[in-house]
């Protein structure tokens, strides 16, 4: 139920947000049609750039060019209703270095909610409040909380609830994986796997697998043994041959039966975490891998 002053996220906003989240994830193949998804819904091609400049301080030069490559590559077949947005301007602190302290020593303030100073390394301290909160945070395209962390952004102005609802709708949408389970180190397994993923021994002979956006395991048969799948996290498929996939989603359970042939793995636009272990198993059990899961059925998943 809504109530009457109930706040809720705009499309442009999401829009902004899932380019911002892939971005930092350096995911650009998802990036384009989320950078289509945002001019679509608002976002303006300045704010964007804006965007993808400003992270650079938290994600590294190569991901922001490559964003602002995947920005350049969209507006190849701009649209008509795309819109440039603000003109960018030049700002005044970037030639003045005491302008741009006292302005990002009080936009630090603002965002920690106090004063810091970081007396350990005064060198960071001057390039936090110079260079970060002041050369950064000067232009006008968009407001400091875009980089901020959720109660930074609560101190910029934005409301809890706004806050909340955003991280709440960034991992229901696969931008982010909310998940108390660790994600653990790269697959030993990998060379069976497309895409990338992760194991952690959780204990009690369960294993957590963690796949990123697209990624799957080959077919495979569980020889003389059962094998149990628990999704715990994001979203992600189940496929036993020449029947229909299923969707896995958080509580989803699926048990499979020694010698099916059958694959798992995250959704095209997902993260995706579940926990597996064996049961019923057999002298002899064994894993039997098989050939892959190929773009043709994998592309045909909806």
């Amino acid at each position: 139920m809504v109530t009457a002053n109930a706040q809720t996220l705009t499309e442009r906003q999401k829009g902004l947000a899932a380019c911002a989240c892939l971005m930092a994830q350096g995911d650009m193949n998802r990036l384009e049609p989320a950078v289509r998804m945002a001019l679509d819904n608002g976002v303006t091609i300045n704010e964007l750039k804006e965007a993808f400049s400003q992270l650079y301080a938290y994600t590294g030069f190569p991901r922001s060019l490559n964003a602002l490559g995947v920005l350049s590559k969209v507006l190849e077949s701009k649209q008509a209703n795309w819109q440039e947005g603000k003109p960018w301007t030049r700002p005044a602190e970037w030639d003045d270095a005491k302008k741009a302290y006292e302005l990002g020593t009080k936009n630090q303030t603002q965002l920690s909610g106090k004063p810091f100073n970081y007396e350990f390394c005064p060198q960071d301290d001057y390039y936090l409040k110079s260079h970060l909160f002041g050369d950064i945070f000067a232009g006008d395209q968009l407001s400091a909380q875009l980089a901020a962390h959720k109660q930074g952004a609560v101190n910029m102005g934005n409301s809890q609830q706004l806050v909340d609802e955003l991280c709440a709708w960034l991992c229901k949408e696969g931008y982010t994986l909310d998940t108390k389970w660790s994600k653990g180190d790269p697959n030993p397994y990998g060379k069976y796997f497309i895409g990338q993923s992760y194991l952690a021994d959780v204990g009690g002979g369960v294993i957590n697998v963690t796949f990123e956006p697209r990624c799957r395991n080959n077919w495979h048969i569980h020889h003389k043994q059962v094998q149990v799948l628990i999704c715990v996290a994001g979203r992600g498929w189940y496929q036993e041959w020449g029947k229909a996939p299923i969707p896995m989603t958080p509580g989803t359970v699926i048990a499979i039966p020694a010698e099916v042939k059958h694959w798992h793995g995250a959704a095209k636009d997902s993260w995706f975490q579940h926990l597996t272990y064996h049961k019923d198993v057999q002298e002899g059990a064994s894993n039997e891998w098989l050939e892959s899961v190929t773009d043709e059925v994998y592309n045909k998943l909806k």
